[in-house]
């Protein structure tokens, strides 16, 4: 039956499965296997992980070749391994290695059309970042996490700053490397609007942190994201200027009990048109939701915060249409109050360990949630064994969410998981 249908309906239907599926159509016959193979369109965005090479035979690497992979993440590499990727996929468009093995990594020179380069959790300190010097007319994303440097910031500022085409860049580190400022990286990034930067070395930022040098009057950046790891540096609304067309800001504060200064007063009032904002830890939500943009349309608090501050959050925030909720006490009393203050929610993120069934199923009448996602997915079976955990939704769970879906006629997509992702690392 398969064979008598023509090939362009079976790949309009192969084009509605999500990736995970078409692989398993390509092992059900050969002739599925190759009407997948060749059609690039269906792979297109697919990525692909990869590690201990030398277990893949050539018709692995032919059907990476066919399908024309353009996304890889190789684990625990070599710079042989390099070579054998490009080999069979010198066209390349996204790559990231994790724990990469070698001190240099000179081979992505090869890969011509490699535009966005993840490099992260490396076991090996890096010697210098030369490596990036043939790609930098061609990278628009880079990203490196936890990865040990034992290069000069004065390099680092020279070698980045060469990577004009870069509309992202992502700098994580231990706070090893001493950059006074981000003038000199911005002075020649001029298309960049992503940037995520470890700031545990700043205590006090100077008021051309971000003004790079060619920059007069009051002529603003391109950055419309900006994320900022380990802060707890005093600021000004001079300092934040340039920033004036920024639209999403994530903190992710460096202690938990912080010093008697909220810095975060000075941030919203500076950048009063941010539609995404996401903090984490740092001052209770009491010390600056007064201060918070009305224009907000996406809002992440993983903070202490009191029931009395999400009315007030509220009330600042007409709009808002997504919330991600992790307070460090008990969001017990926090649930039922949601679909009255946030009636616009588009997608929720909540745990539901201390939240009564009652409560949880309150969340039907937010009528226009379309996505639920409930971030403590696992439980204790035994009470009298507590170190005991199943990473996996509980029967209370399934039925809760079972009742939901029944109750708002499956409108809402619940989805499940162990623990909430802090900060993406990733740019593949």
């Amino acid at each position: 039956m398969a064979l008598q249908l023509p090939a362009e309906l079976w790949l309009k239907v192969f084009s509605f499965l999500s990736w995970r599926d078409k692989l398993s159509m390509r092992c059900t016959c050969s002739y599925f296997r190759h009407l997948l193979d060749k059609s690039r369109p269906l792979w297109r965005g697919f990525s692909v992980v990869l590690q201990n090479l030398s277990r893949y035979n050539r018709s692995f690497w032919r059907s990476l070749a066919q399908r024309h992979v353009g996304n890889v993440l190789l684990r625990s590499g070599k710079r042989k391994h390099l070579k054998q990727l490009h080999a069979w996929l010198p066209s390349l468009c996204g790559l990231r290695l994790d724990d990469w093995r070698e001190g240099g990594v000179d081979d992505l020179r090869l890969f011509r059309q490699l535009q966005r380069l993840s490099v992260t959790s490396c076991s090996i300190p890096l010697r210098n970042l030369d490596f990036l010097f043939p790609l930098s007319q061609q990278l628009t994303q880079l990203s490196l996490c936890n990865v040990q440097l034992t290069c000069s910031a004065s390099h680092l500022l020279a070698t980045v700053g060469q990577l004009t085409c870069l509309t992202s860049l992502l700098l994580h580190h231990d706070g090893s490397l001493r950059v006074p400022s981000l003038s000199g990286v911005l002075a020649h990034l001029s298309e960049l609007t992503h940037l995520s930067w470890t700031m545990i070395t700043y205590r006090t930022l100077p008021h051309d942190f971000f003004s790079p040098a060619h920059h007069t009057g009051d002529a603003a950046l391109q950055l419309l994201d900006l994320q900022l790891l380990n802060y707890d540096a005093v600021v000004t609304q001079e300092t934040l200027q340039p920033l004036s067309r920024l639209r999403s800001l994530s903190v992710f504060h460096l202690y938990s009990v912080p010093g008697p200064t909220c810095h975060l007063q000075t941030w919203l009032t500076s950048l009063p048109h941010l539609t995404n904002l996401s903090i984490h830890g740092g001052h209770p939500l009491a010390s600056y939701a007064d201060f918070l943009p009305t224009s907000l349309l996406s809002l992440t608090l993983c903070v202490d915060l009191q029931p009395n501050d999400l009315r007030v959050v509220s009330a600042r925030a007409p709009q808002l249409e997504h919330l991600h909720l992790e307070p460090w006490s008990s969001s017990s009393d926090l649930i039922r109050l949601l679909p009255q203050l946030f009636p616009h929610l588009k997608t929720l993120r909540i745990r539901h360990q201390h939240v009564s069934d009652d409560d949880f199923l309150q969340l039907q009448r937010l009528r226009r949630l379309d996505t639920l996602e409930v971030l403590d997915s696992y439980y204790r079976p035994d009470p009298s064994d507590p170190s005991r955990v199943i990473f996996e939704p509980s029967p209370r769970l399934l039925r809760l969410t079972s009742d939901l879906q029944r109750l708002t006629n499956h409108r809402v997509r619940v989805i499940t998981s162990s623990h909430g992702d802090l900060l993406s690392c990733h740019c593949v």
